[in-house]
């Protein structure tokens, strides 16, 4: 049964009951995410409300130890560094407590040492995945580094005799491929079925984030929401292999590739879908994707907007000449990026290589600086420069800009910066995922 497609953000209680009534054999649940950016994994926070998050712990904690099943959960508070694994652990002993719940819990460490990557990037064994800047030695030893752990290490923990696992950074799959593996179903069935039930009824038609219950059997696999308006149908089902891969026919994993070329899709009745025909090639050498953030500084975002055609047909100039005044007027160190909404706001440049015609633009300048009154002062500049700024056509002295708040030069807070997105060899899964456990 998955439970939750990232706990902490709230599961609906009436399909998660349903669900308990199938009596599964075991409870997963994702916690974390890449998704929400480098702030969480640098700052060591969870991007949940800590009051929610209780909620959906309490759920699924007295839940599995009600039917007496395990109860596996990755990637925990958010980012799955050690400062995230501690504040998860921490709420389920505190529930234990309060439930009276007994149970043999085991923690899995996802922390990776800066050396242990600048060894692997001097040796050639770091591999970035996409257009990530190749970072320096420096900036690795800066940053708080993870690493997705597999089945493996979930494998260990349950072996040891957990009742409870709670992963650092995990793959999504592993949290629900690791027992059926571990009872012997095939490898590619297993994989398979937990790359779809891991986001729980995002793979349905309406998608939404209500359990799912996944049914394996040794040829195939069928997929049930427990939100009966929730419908599992082929093509909803076959479409989930779009989500988060570049190849809809190949997943990587660090024990292997989950190849979906051959894979098959069957509607048992309007409500579920069987599933069947994936392959598994084993990796000849464990590879594992590694995430590092760190501190670049302290942010600062000025907003604004226009409506002059004058404006905005020449804004690319109009920005990079006011940056250049701000340089030569400013004398602290700051980076600064403008983002240009209503043309190329969200995709930072033009598919086609042409921009198309828009009514009004609005301005989202970021600010990076040592601290955030060199950042807002920086803003401060630019955004007078900005207002009164001379080109070739302008018609008004002022009023060719709008802020939509005063002030409009706003705090945000920490900046970090990804240096890490990359996958490394690895000759030992077991020493770089170390276990614990204790007994509550």
């Amino acid at each position: 049964m998955a439970a939750s497609g990232q706990l902490g953000y709230g599961i609906p209680e009436p399909a998660f009951r349903a669900g308990l009534e199938r009596s599964p054999d075991f409870i997963g649940c994702d916690m974390g995410s890449i998704d929400p950016g480098p702030y969480y994994l640098g700052a060591g926070r969870m991007s949940t409300n800590p009051e929610m998050t209780r909620r959906d712990l309490r759920l699924v904690l007295t839940g599995a130890r009600r039917l007496d099943v395990p109860l596996l959960l990755g990637t925990a508070g958010t980012a799955g560094a050690t400062p995230h694994l501690e504040a998860t652990l921490a709420m389920i002993r505190e529930i234990a407590q309060e439930e009276g719940l007994h149970f043999r819990l085991a923690n899995i460490r996802a922390d990776v040492p800066p050396d242990m990557v600048i060894q692997a990037q001097a040796n050639g064994r770091l591999h970035p995945l996409g257009k990530i800047p190749e970072p320096s030695p420096e900036e690795i030893a800066r940053s708080r580094i993870v690493a997705q752990m597999g089945v493996e290490a979930f494998a260990r923990a349950l072996d040891g005799g957990a009742d409870v696992v709670i992963a650092g950074r995990a793959c999504d799959t592993a949290v629900f491929a690791a027992v059926p593996r571990m009872l012997g179903y095939p490898m590619a069935l297993s994989m398979h079925m937990a790359k779809i039930i891991e986001c729980t009824s995002i793979c349905c038609t309406p998608g939404g984030r209500d359990t799912i219950i996944g049914y394996l059997e040794s040829e195939n696999f069928v997929l049930e929401s427990m939100n009966p308006e929730r419908h599992a149908t082929p093509t909803s089902v076959a479409a989930h292999s779009l989500y988060e891969q570049a190849d809809p026919f190949s997943v990587a994993e660090p024990e292997g590739v989950l190849r979906l070329e051959g894979a098959r899709y069957e509607a048992l009745d309007a409500h579920r879908t069987r599933v069947y025909g994936a392959r598994w090639e084993d990796a000849a050498c464990p590879r594992v994707k590694i995430e590092g953030a760190f501190l670049e500084g302290q942010r600062a975002v000025l907003l604004a907007g226009s409506v002059d055609p004058q404006v905005i047909d020449r804004i690319d100039e109009i920005l990079t000449a006011v940056e250049a005044t701000t340089r030569s007027l400013f004398a602290h160190s700051f980076r600064i990026f403008p983002r240009v909404y209503g043309r190329q706001g969200v995709t930072l440049w033009p598919r086609d290589g042409a921009v198309k015609a828009v009514d009004e633009i609005f301005l989202v300048v970021e600010c990076v600086a040592e601290d955030d009154d060199s950042a807002v002062g920086a803003l401060t500049v630019f955004k007078q420069y900005l207002l009164h700024h001379g080109f070739t056509g302008r018609l008004s002295t002022g009023g060719n800009i709008a802020f939509p708040i005063t002030p409009p030069e706003l705090k945000a807070g920490a900046a970090y910066r990804f240096s890490l997105y990359h996958l490394m060899d690895v000759d030992d899964l077991v020493s770089l995922f170390p276990i614990q456990l204790e007994t509550l």
